[in-house]
């Protein structure tokens, strides 16, 4: 018998019982779609993130003070340590391009004309390069020591009439004082602009450290180990706190919570470079981070793509746990189609007894079921692809990433549905091989 003859007959034996064909590939095409679309979601937010770095972002190192064996993302268990003095020598370092603080500062509202916004969070405070150019629809970066700022869309477009660029925003700190800013740029995007911000669209408000956190919010931060805050440095030191500030810090001096490191490109060399200058600089007993420090506390700094690899690494392991729950439907569907398979053998067995009595061999009676088998199971991973893709593409639009197929997947899914079919079949098509044809014509 034929392979176009074998395949004709298979194909006729699943046509003549549609429904119970549908419901044993249904276990298939859903472990296929599955694993189609979380993989697809998955490489379309890695996609999305990985995007999000522009070439300007992948000269920055991003550092911050924490115990070493603090786990989580960027700022985990991040203390305060980095002064002003510490940033301007940073700053003129060799290999050090830019050096400057970063401090997110909490809020009450924001106010434009008349029309209050509460936000608890929108306020953060840098240097003008964390605006990279790249970054604005219009305007232009703030400048340190003028009261001016940069606003993202959620910004800009959250009031009545939507804020523009020269236009002045009141902000409401914590404690009831308000302070008003020039708006002299917005950013195209409402994302996040560093790893420290993530990369979720909020509210935003940028500024300059100076004046907004190195004269106003510098007694708002306390000093590792001192509960009186950067003005009780004096008697941390009389009462012997290893913590407490050197004789020669200035005890108004604001501390940053964590520091943004610019090289002078973004080689690889170049970046290795400015992270070794700085945590050289920031660990020895000439900067006031040193003497923070202490034996507790050590400097990271990483670039967005290093910082990046840890999410990557949780979507890696949030992938195999999903490719994980898929192999078992697909299990479960191949257990539902050697169980179709054994009853369909068992209901033609006296066509098999037919068969066998004009001629057919038992390769040809293996051959048919097997045949049948693998129909089902490519059946079950092509419309499992279909499925998966467009879930894939659906949760992709909804979240707004751009759309990355995983196409070795699909050639994957379409292989792995084949060899269930084979898998599944071989047994029933091996029983129906060898049944004795007198008895299967005396089977009623």
């Amino acid at each position: 018998m034929g392979p176009l003859e074998l395949l004709g007959l298979a194909w006729r034996s699943i046509r003549g019982h549609k429904l119970r064909s549908a419901l044993t590939t249904l276990g298939v095409v859903i472990g296929i779609a599955a694993v189609i679309a979380f993989v697809t979601l998955g490489a379309s937010l890695q996609a999305g993130v990985i995007g999000d770095i522009s070439p300007d972002d992948q000269r920055n190192v991003y550092g911050w003070a924490s115990d070493p064996d603090t786990e989580g993302g960027p700022l985990a268990g991040a203390q305060p340590v980095v002064s002003e003095r510490d940033l301007e020598t940073l700053d003129g370092e060799a290999d050090i391009d830019a050096a400057y603080g970063y401090m997110p500062l909490s809020t009450q509202a924001l106010i434009f004309e008349d029309e209050i916004s509460p936000q608890s969070d929108a306020l953060v405070a840098a240097g003008p390069p964390y605006i990279r150019e790249g970054t604005l629809e219009e305007g232009r970066q703030f400048e340190q020591g003028e009261q001016e700022a940069v606003i993202n869309p959620a910004v800009a477009e959250q009031f009545e009439e939507n804020v523009s660029v020269d236009d002045e925003l009141t902000i409401a700190l914590q404690g009831g004082e308000t302070t008003t800013v020039t708006v002299v740029g917005i950013t195209e995007s409402s994302e996040g602009l560093s790893p420290f911000e993530g990369f979720e669209p909020s509210p935003r408000v940028y500024v300059p450290t100076d004046p907004f956190y190195t004269e106003a919010g510098g007694d708002m931060v306390p000093v590792p180990g001192d509960d009186d805050g950067a003005d009780g440095d004096d008697d941390a030191a009389e009462n012997g706190d290893d913590t407490a500030a050197a004789d020669d810090t200035d005890n108004d001096d604001a501390l940053f919570l964590a520091i943004v490191v610019q090289a002078d490109s973004a080689d690889e060399d170049d970046i290795d470079a400015a992270r070794e200058r700085a945590v050289a600089y920031l660990e020895s007993d000439d900067s006031d981070a040193g003497e923070l420090l202490g034996d507790d506390l050590e400097m990271t700094l990483q670039t967005s793509t290093e910082l990046l690899q840890q999410l990557e690494d949780i979507l890696g392991l949030l992938q195999n746990f999903i490719v994980g729950i898929a192999a078992i439907s697909l299990v479960v569907g191949s257990i539902g189609i050697a169980n179709i398979m054994l009853v369909s053998v068992t209901e033609r067995t006296r066509e098999i007894g037919i068969m066998k009595a004009v001629g057919a061999q038992n390769r040809d009676v293996l051959g048919l079921f097997l045949t049948e088998a693998v129909i089902l199971g490519a059946i079950g991973a092509v419309l499992g692809t279909v499925l998966g893709l467009a879930v894939g593409y659906l949760g992709a639009w909804y979240i707004e990433l751009p759309l990355v197929y995983p196409y070795e997947y699909v050639a994957l899914a379409i292989a792995v549905g084949i060899l269930v079919g084979v898998a599944s079949g071989l047994y029933p098509a091996w029983q129906a091989a060898r049944t004795d044809p007198i008895d299967a014509l005396r089977y009623e």
